[in-house]
């Protein structure tokens, strides 16, 4: 049977950090007078009443649980908090129903940065900074920061799904969970500052260079203005922004060895290496497409192209041109950059880098396999061996990736959407990128779709941000088993 007790316990100090975030945009409303300040108030005092109610006390046999658990909570945890996320928006009547409100605080939360939103500019500045911030909160994850945040959690032991960390406790740090937890959450504080810092350097006022820098660390993309980075055609915020992107879509620990100073660890790790050069390689193509077809020049095709190629495949979801204007030669190329997404434990999505770097160099063995059919010829990643049922379920997870895609596009299609604007979209949300192509491109928004569509999106964008199998579990006979 399922221990609903310890999941409560263990969600419980996550709806406590969630009434905290609250608690400091009340106070922050206060000081900006924005008018805000009652309405994350209340949110903040029923998501934390909430959270110590469901501090149930555990008996002793009850701190050890298995993966099912584990599970359940991961996922319950992205929903609690999106649920408990719609009330700033709804109090403050930012968003007057339930549904678009859940889906602007699930695009938030799971750092899709699809947004229902037609005047963005409107809103109280507060409700602006909420938006970036859920980004910010989902990039790092939620349980991350309460393991780190509270150590009740820590009492339980917890055996939480591999899909949630992705990567970013490997062995390479080799130190407790909690204060590894503790050095990474402080690298990506420190690139937020420094983000803040140099958008405000460049020009951008500070409440955007917070909001944008919340949104870009996370990979989120949420923006303060109605059209997105349009509003700013400084090429020197263009040139930051890309920069912190790419950072983003970078493993934690990776950028830890960087300030460390650790450049060996850096040049040998092969998803990092693949992930430059993929960036790079894409950028100079789509750059020198642009001159080609839209006749752009060569300094601004290659500052456009940065921007929104590395935009797309770290799944931010910023734009800085209207893409959808685009030749038929770059949509298809952004339509393919969206299923690559960054390195595994950053905060984008997508495949990840590490899949494409797994299937590239297996294909180039099975070559190797056909002309020397005897020989043993392994699938190494840093000097590890891969093993065939790594393998195997790499196949099966890219398999399930596009079956969900094209499934997906069908259901959308059946809202009366074309192919182009139905796989885009689908794309997009399972890749937690936010804008699609065709209808639903970079200059507008997800307010059309009918509710129905609007809660299956936000389905995919959970899928997605748990790596699929997290959330198709649950539709497996043997998760209920006893």
């Amino acid at each position: 049977m399922v221990n609903f007790r310890i999941i409560a316990r263990v969600l419980s100090p996550v709806l406590i950090v969630e009434g905290l975030f609250m608690l400091l945009c009340s106070g922050i409303s206060v000081l900006l007078k924005d008018g805000s300040a009652s309405a994350f108030l209340y949110s903040a005092i029923i998501t934390t009443v909430t959270g110590i109610i469901s501090l149930t006390p555990l008996h002793t046999d009850e701190k050890v649980y298995g993966n099912r658990e584990g599970y359940i909570i991961v996922t319950a945890t992205w929903i609690i908090f999106s649920f408990f996320g719609t009330l700033p928006f709804l109090f403050s009547g930012s968003i007057n129903n339930f549904t678009d409100a859940f889906f602007e605080s699930m695009s938030g939360f799971t750092t899709t940065g699809a947004t229902i939103l037609t005047e963005i500019e409107s809103l109280p500045q507060v409700i602006l900074l909420w938006r970036s911030l859920t980004q910010w909160i989902g990039g790092i994850g939620i349980i991350f920061i309460s393991l780190s945040l509270f150590p009740i959690v820590k009492s339980v032991n917890i055996q939480l799904s591999a899909t949630e960390f992705s990567g970013q406790l490997s062995d390479r740090i080799q130190v407790r969970f909690v204060e590894a937890a503790k050095r990474l959450i402080m690298i990506y504080i420190l690139l937020t500052a420094a983000e803040v810092l140099l958008l405000f350097i460049a020009g951008m006022p500070v409440f955007d260079a917070v909001c944008h820098s919340f949104s870009t660390l996370s990979t989120g993309g949420f923006s303060t203005r109605n059209f997105g980075m349009t509003a700013f055609p400084s090429p020197v915020i263009k040139i930051i922004l890309t920069l912190f992107m790419f950072l983003a879509g970078v493993n934690l620990p990776i950028i830890y060895f960087a300030i460390k100073g650790n450049f060996k660890k850096i040049t040998g790790n092969n998803e990092f290496v693949f992930y430059s050069l993929l960036c790079i390689g894409f950028v100079i193509l789509a750059a020198f497409l642009l001159i080609l077809t839209e006749g752009f020049k060569p300094g601004k095709a290659i500052l456009e192209s940065a921007f929104n190629i590395i935009s797309i495949i770290t799944t931010t979801g910023y734009y800085s041109l209207n893409f959808n204007q685009w030749g038929d030669i770059m949509i298809v190329l952004l339509f393919i950059l969206m299923f690559t997404g960054g390195t595994t434990g950053s905060t984008s999505g997508g495949l990840k880098i590490i899949r494409l770097l797994l299937i590239t160099i297996n294909n180039r063995k099975e070559f190797q396999r056909l002309i020397h059919p005897n020989a043993l010829i392994p699938v190494r990643i840093d000097e590890h061996i891969i093993t065939q049922n790594n393998i195997y379920y790499l196949l099966v997870f890219i398999t399930l990736y596009f079956i969900i895609i094209c499934s997906s596009a069908f259901i959308i299609s059946l809202m009366g959407y074309d192919l182009v604007t139905s796989f885009s979209t689908s794309a997009s949300m399972l890749a937690n990128i936010g804008p699609g192509l065709g209808e639903f491109g970079p200059l507008t928004n997800y307010s059309s779709l009918p509710v129905a569509g609007k809660y299956f999106l936000t389905g995919l964008m959970l899928t997605g941000r748990l790596e699929l199998l997290t959330i198709l579990m649950f539709f497996s006979k043997s998760f209920y088993r006893h």
